[in-house]
């Protein structure tokens, strides 16, 4: 789970402007950190459905918003995979 901290960190690291919360790179980078503890989380607790149920449905929310973004915005597309240091 995401503390205040960890999340604020992550929206002023990808946010366009001060309060910048819902833009779609900084969803992704939200969700890019809870899909990484899940998938921690899953390495030692293999038989937790619950959890895989939940990851699969963070991976993809976070493949629709990436098609979203390569559509709307390819340059900032690009560059948020770098960082993230996602695959095409």
């Amino acid at each position: 789970m995401l503390t205040k901290a960890k999340k604020a960190e992550i929206v002023s690291k990808y946010e366009k402007h001060p309060q910048d919360t819902g833009h779609s790179g900084v969803q992704i980078a939200l969700l890019t950190e809870r899909i990484r503890q899940a998938s921690e989380h899953l390495k030692t607790h293999r038989k937790d459905y619950g959890s895989q149920v939940g990851l699969l449905k963070m991976v993809g929310a976070r493949k629709r918003l990436l098609t979203y973004l390569r559509r709307t915005e390819p340059q900032e597309y690009e560059k948020l995979l770098k960082q993230l240091e996602l695959r095409k």
